[in-house]
């Protein structure tokens, strides 16, 4: 039956249209909100840390709390979604974080705000690895690469809304209303998320074969509406997916299977130090500006506009990944990151405080695009969100780390010590790429499959 349908054929035969990019800017535009959550700690921890009399190590431990609902939340939604469903993951994450968003605007003790960060976190972390899963598995090779780059784009763009957002909010209503009206949006999302449909390739793979060709046909309907002529004939050059009975165990397993299993020691050791570099971080940005004498407003002005350099360098990682390839873009992007990072720590001015800070931000925004772009591919349909899922829960165990062992390291060795160690992650997990890294450029799905 599978092979009558050849699902994966019939997807990659298909012309990019507006159809797809719309499935594309739902999930994208629930990516921005997401990251807006996330990255809104990075404007708002100095004047949290004022509120509650917080020390260095509690505001590093309060910044980890998110990332600890990240690393469960990344992994069992990944093993979810590979068992049940790519959509029905999908749409629970946004109630998750959208309420506990609201609910971090209530708190009334530290520890309560922990609370309700470790639960947005958990929503957050069941968003990524299955938005990046469906835009692999919806878009055709030859463009693959460069949209799930373009997707993680939306996370600086989430990250200056925050800035946005915090710069117009945070001097008339303080933090709790910041995450008063960042939670709002999470009810139109949730609207308009029911609008895409469950990944025809998975249906197919789990043996759901009537219903993955009645998900297809809609799909090639569409597809040839917005495209306005006959689709290309079906290429029989794709071997579809022979059906197994899944458990929780075997898709965790199979990310250890021969052929993976070096696949996977990478990704996990990339990710863990990549975002530990990033996280411990880009979190304190607008703590460190304040300890150095610049007030709220311009702390946090100052940190937005280091953003901004973000959106050209989430655009170059879009080109780069399809022109270069995944594996030496990745490495440049890494590399970069360790070299920005570096300078910016022994900045002497406000003007090479933010000239580095622009080069930092270019290549760390870059970094995302490269790895939510290569991660879902190094694994088959029956274990892609469950490989994605723990690349971003070891990603979210560093980004946990991150912020405490800044809040330990910063009193002894300065700033120029904590950005000199961030610098040293990037390095360890581009070394870590290029050694154990393979080329998936322009390959369909089911070839890059071992």
């Amino acid at each position: 039956m599978s092979a009558t349908y050849n699902i994966p054929a019939r997807l990659e035969r298909l012309p990019l249209t507006s159809f797809q990019r719309k499935i594309f800017f739902i999930i994208a535009t629930a990516w921005f909100f997401d990251s807006m959550d996330l990255g809104m700690l990075t404007f708002v921890l100095g004047s949290i840390k004022t509120d509650f009399h917080l020390t260095n190590v509690q505001a590093g431990l309060l910044s980890s709390a998110s990332f600890l609902g990240m690393f469960f939340g990344a992994g069992t939604a990944g093993m979810l979604a590979d068992r049940f469903g790519r959509k029905i993951v999908f749409q629970t994450s946004m109630i998750l974080w959208g309420a506990a968003s609201i609910l971090c605007s209530f708190a009334t003790s530290v520890e309560m705000l922990a609370i309700f960060r470790i639960i947005l976190g958990f929503g957050m972390g069941m968003e990524f690895p299955i938005g990046q899963s469906l835009v692999s598995e919806f878009i055709p090779a030859q463009h693959r690469g460069r949209y799930i780059a373009l997707l993680e784009g939306f996370f600086p763009l989430g990250f200056i809304g925050a800035g946005l957002l915090s710069y117009l909010i945070l001097p008339i209503g303080g933090w709790r209303m910041v995450f008063i009206c960042e939670g709002i949006p999470a009810i139109f999302v949730l609207i308009i998320r029911r609008i895409v449909p469950e990944s025809p390739r998975w249906l197919d793979d789990v043996g759901k074969h009537e219903e993955a060709n009645r998900v297809m046909t809609m799909f090639e309907e569409n597809v040839q509406k917005a495209y306005g002529k006959e689709l290309p004939p079906v290429k029989d050059n794709i071997i579809a997916p022979s059906h197994e009975k899944r458990t929780f165990v075997s898709a965790f397993l199979d990310l250890w299977a021969p052929g993976y299993k070096k696949r996977t020691t990478m990704v996990w050791i990339w990710w863990f130090f990549a975002l530990l570099g990033y996280y411990g971080l880009t979190t304190w940005l607008g703590a460190f500006l304040q300890q150095a004498g610049y007030s709220v407003t311009k702390s946090v002005f100052y940190t937005l506009l280091i953003s901004l350099a973000g959106v050209p360098g989430f655009f170059t990682a879009a080109y780069l990944v399809e022109k270069i390839g995944r594996k030496p873009s990745v490495i440049i992007v890494l590399i970069g990151c360790a070299i920005s990072t570096y300078f910016y720590g022994t900045a002497w001015s406000l003007t090479s405080l933010i000239g580095f800070g622009l080069c930092m931000q270019y290549f760390l925004f870059g970094m995302w695009s490269t790895m939510y772009a290569y991660t879902p591919e190094l694994y088959p349909t029956r274990s892609r969100a469950t490989g994605s899922g723990f690349a971003s829960s070891l990603g979210r165990f560093g980004s946990l780390l991150g912020p405490y062992i800044v809040a330990l390291v910063l009193p002894t060795a300065g700033n120029s010590g904590v950005f000199a160690l961030g610098a040293g992650c990037f390095i360890v997990a581009a070394i870590t790429v290029g050694i154990l890294g393979v080329e998936t450029k322009g390959k369909v799905l089911e070839d890059i499959s071992v």
